[in-house]
């Protein structure tokens, strides 16, 4: 386990791998899927190799540079270079295209670019628009000639470079920008201390009780906080083994698992979905899976997880890319379809009025609220975007823009966006909530549940769904909307229902319910007769 856990000066990954090669560096940290190793000396020496050949092309200590990169050790040695360097690595989605990625890249004005060869056709697509890049390192085999001026470097080069030695950073530096998915505007980046970095590890390492004989199983992609920082950086932080994948496979992640002898993982919104609706085998409990992180944890998905596969402890958390993981679960503390509770050490939590900021009492569904307890644990603002900081930032408090209830134990449960909650009958009802008891149902392969404005008086909201049907099924709304009814209380159960091709989604996959909404109830069912 790394010596400095309590001292927050010294929470630095790059400087958590020193410490680990010192100490230990013939032991295993990282095997991906390629085949491909990394111990933990053998790290250092690829970082530090890397950081000179960033050096060599002009990087410096606070410049951005781009990463688009799929999951690997050469992420990894990336990533780790230019934190040796000082250098802010900015994380693009791999799945990003057009004027997305083209957003990201000019708004963060990285000059250069570290690209996976697979990608370069995406990247070639848009190069004319993008004023800002002058060099591009590719990872893997491209014979793509690049115009304009742009200078193509190939990876391979940093093998052969001298090892850094030069000046580490500091706790307060930024390490990376990470954008958000932009489900209302623009993606924001947001500007990520190192210390914040390492503090995600630090609470997972607390929350699912990581010790010497733990092995993670990472199939996350890393440009996000929960496989880079909340799975990577806690095998760093605790000295123990993971394996990466390359991309998230639902046929492959229990043998995957099994294979490697991994004893936790994290799941992430449908992935969990996947897997559960994989053919049940007699194999389902041949692994030493003791542990799991699932955000959000549904009920039915944790009883599956436990009774078909077997996993000992399952449990969530609550937190964003701006301000960490303040709600932890617990190990031995099961607390189904609940995010956990507060990381009190570095974090308040308050669940707050979201028109009046004022404190609201247990029981009662408000925005979570966040600030922290040391220094740059948190978010340092967004980049370019000082007005949407301070916005953020009212009243002292980090306003999440979630939902959430506190009870009387202290355990905190999330509710939904608050722009994506539906009022109806005086109740708060969360859209995921409806969407997992509609995704269940036969012939539904994906679901929106929104509101839309109600025909009655004082009504406030009505729950519309927009249906997305497996390949081959012929989906009825009606009997849909019936099924559903039986398994929902009755203030949440759908009154409008259609049909469509396609959800509109962000470029990280979340359903952007306001475009639905704007569209109203056109096309749609209306199941006034049935409702409550």
């Amino acid at each position: 386990m790394f010596s400095g856990m309590k001292n927050p000066l010294s929470w630095v990954l790059p400087g958590v791998l020193t410490e680990m090669a010192e100490r230990r560096p013939d032991s295993m940290w990282v095997i991906d899927d390629t085949g491909d190793t990394l111990t933990f000396g053998a790290a250092q020496t690829r970082a530090r190799r890397a950081a000179s050949f960033f050096y060599d092309l002009g990087v410096r200590h606070g410049q951005r540079v781009g990463m688009l990169m799929f999951n690997g050790c050469d992420f990894i040695t990336a990533w780790m270079g230019l934190g040796k360097t000082g250098a802010i690595a900015v994380m693009v989605n791999t799945e990003l295209r057009g004027d997305f990625l083209k957003h990201q890249l000019n708004d963060s004005e990285v000059s250069c670019l570290i690209i996976s060869a697979a990608l370069v056709p995406v990247l070639e697509a848009i190069s004319s628009q993008l004023p800002h890049l002058k060099t591009i390192v590719t990872v893997g085999p491209s014979s793509f000639n690049w115009d304009r001026g742009i200078r193509p470097v190939d990876w391979r080069r940093y093998d052969g470079m001298p090892e850094w030695d030069g000046h580490a950073p500091a706790a307060s530096d930024t390490a990376c920008i990470m954008y958000t998915s932009g489900t209302s505007g623009p993606s924001k980046g947001v500007l990520m201390p190192h210390a914040h970095c390492a503090l995600y590890g630090i609470g997972a390492i607390k929350s699912m009780q990581l010790g010497h004989d733990d092995r993670y199983y990472i199939c996350l992609p890393l440009f996000h906080a929960n496989g880079l920082l909340m799975q990577l950086g806690a095998t760093l932080l605790a000295g123990i083994p993971a394996f990466v994948r390359t991309r998230f496979s639902a046929s492959n992640w229990l043998s995957d698992i099994r294979t490697h002898g991994s004893t936790v993982t994290n799941l992430l919104g449908t992935t969990a979905a996947f897997v559960v609706a994989q053919t049940p085998s007699r194999h389902d409990r041949d692994h030493h899976l003791r542990a799991m992180l699932n955000a959000p944890n549904l009920p039915s998905h944790e009883e599956q997880f436990r009774s078909r596969f077997g996993v000992q402890d399952v449990v969530s958390g609550f937190g964003m890319t701006e301000v960490n993981i303040p709600i932890w679960g617990r190990v031995g503390s099961p607390i189904p379809g609940k995010a956990g509770w507060v990381h009190g050490e570095h974090f308040e939590v308050c669940i707050a009025d979201a028109e009046t900021d004022l404190p609201l009492p247990a029981g009662q569904v408000g925005e979570i609220l966040v600030r922290p307890r040391v220094p740059f644990g948190f978010m340092a603002g967004y980049y370019n975007a000082p007005h949407k900081t301070v916005e953020a930032w009212r009243n002292l408090w980090f306003h999440t823009g979630d939902a959430g209830v506190i009870d009387e134990t202290g355990v905190v449960t999330f509710i939904d966006r608050l722009r994506d909650c539906i009022r109806r009958r005086g109740e708060n009802i969360s859209a995921t909530e409806v969407e997992a008891v509609v995704g269940e149902l036969p012939g539904v392969a994906e679901v929106a549940a929104y509101a839309v404005p109600s025909d009655i008086p004082g009504g406030e909201d009505e729950v519309m769904l927009a249906l997305v049907p497996l390949a081959g099924a012929a989906l009825d709304c009606a009997t849909v909307v019936h099924e559903a009814s039986a398994r929902l209380p009755r203030f949440a159960r759908p009154r409008f229902a259609k049909i469509v091709e396609r959800l509109p989604k962000t470029a990280t996959g979340k359903i952007q319910r306001a475009l639905l909404k704007k569209q109203g109830t056109v096309d749609a069912l209306d199941l006034a007769p049935s409702r409550a």
